[in-house]
C-alpha cells in the first residue's frame, strides 16, 4: 500500500474513533539485586573437654605384693617413701581401697555426665599400685586440669569427719592458688552433702602438709580427700552404705566442677 493511502487510512480510522491502540513499551529489563552471602556453618571450634585425673587410694592387690609396694620411691622433696600401702578398713573389714575405687566411679559418672573427660590412675581394684610418684606422673602427662586422690583415714577412735589435703609448703605455681581453691571447693562440696570438717585434723577441713608424694610431685592442681575416718563408728557406716558414698561422690564432682568452670 502507498504512504499517502496508509496516511489518508489512518485519518479514516481515528475520525472514527477507531484508531489503534498505540504498542506498549516493553517492559524494562530487570535490575539484578545483590543477594547476602549466607554464611557457612559455624566453623567455631568446640572448647575441648577439661581433663580430671581421679586417684583412687591403693587397689585390692596391694596385700599379696609386700615387697612391690615396700620398695622406695621419690617423695617429691629429696626424700624417699614406700611405693604404696594397703590402706585401711573398717571395724567391720571394709576396705579403704574398695571404698576409694566405688567412689572414684560414682564420681566419674557424675562428671562425665557434665562434659568432663576423667581419666583413673589404675583401672580396677584387683591390681597392685601403682607407686605414689606415677600417680602423680599420670596428671601431669594427661596435663589435667586438675587431680584429686580419694582416700578414707584411719585416726583416733572418737575423731571424725573429712579433711582435704594439698602439698605444703608448695613447690610449684600449681600447689599455690590452684591446689588451695581445689581443696576449698571439695571442702564445700562435702560440707553441702552434710558432711563435717575433721575434729582431729587441720582446719575448717584443710590439711596443708609436706609428707605426700603424690601431691609434691604434681604439677597440675592437685588434692588428696581423706573422707571418714574409717576407726569411728559413724564414718564408717557412712563408708559403708552405698548412699554415704553416693553423697561423697556428689560433694567431691561439686568441688571439682565448680573448679573447671561446669
Amino acid at each position: 500500500m502507498r504512504p499517502a493511502l496508509v496516511t489518508v487510512l489512518l485519518l479514516v480510522l481515528a475520525a472514527c474513533g477507531r484508531a489503534p491502540a498505540p504498542t506498549p513499551a516493553p517492559d524494562p529489563a530487570p535490575v539484578p539485586v545483590a543477594r547476602a552471602a549466607v554464611p557457612p556453618a559455624s566453623t567455631r571450634p568446640v572448647a575441648p573437654a577439661p581433663v580430671v585425673v581421679l586417684d583412687p587410694g591403693h587397689n585390692g592387690g596391694n596385700a599379696a605384693a609386700a615387697a612391690e609396694i615396700g620398695r622406695d620411691v621419690p617423695d617429691g622433696r629429696g626424700g624417699e617413701k614406700p611405693c604404696n600401702t594397703t590402706g585401711t578398713e573398717t571395724a567391720d573389714g571394709y576396705a579403704e581401697h574398695a571404698f576409694a575405687w566405688d567412689v572414684a566411679a560414682r564420681v566419674s559418672r557424675l562428671l562425665e555426665a557434665r562434659g568432663v573427660a576423667v581419666r583413673s590412675t589404675r583401672p580396677d581394684d584387683t591390681g597392685v599400685g601403682p607407686c605414689v610418684d606415677r600417680r602423680a606422673a599420670i596428671a601431669n602427662e594427661a596435663g589435667a586440669a586438675l587431680t584429686v586422690s580419694i582416700h578414707a583415714d584411719s585416726g583416733p577412735a572418737g575423731g571424725r569427719g573429712f579433711h582435704v589435703a594439698t602439698s605444703d609448703p608448695p613447690l610449684a605455681p600449681s600447689q599455690r592458688t590452684p591446689s588451695t581453691a581445689l581443696a576449698r571447693a571439695l571442702a564445700d562440696g562435702l560440707v553441702a552433702q552434710g558432711f563435717g570438717p575433721s575434729t582431729y585434723r587441720g582446719e575448717g577441713g584443710l590439711d596443708p602438709r609436706d609428707d605426700l608424694a603424690g601431691l609434691n610431685l604434681a604439677r597440675v592442681p592437685a588434692a588428696l580427700v581423706e573422707c571418714a575416718n574409717m576407726a569411728e563408728a559413724g564414718d564408717a557406716a557412712s563408708t559403708e552404705d552405698p548412699a554415704g558414698r553416693q553423697r561423697y561422690a556428689e560433694g567431691i564432682a561439686a568441688g571439682i566442677l565448680a573448679t573447671v568452670g561446669r
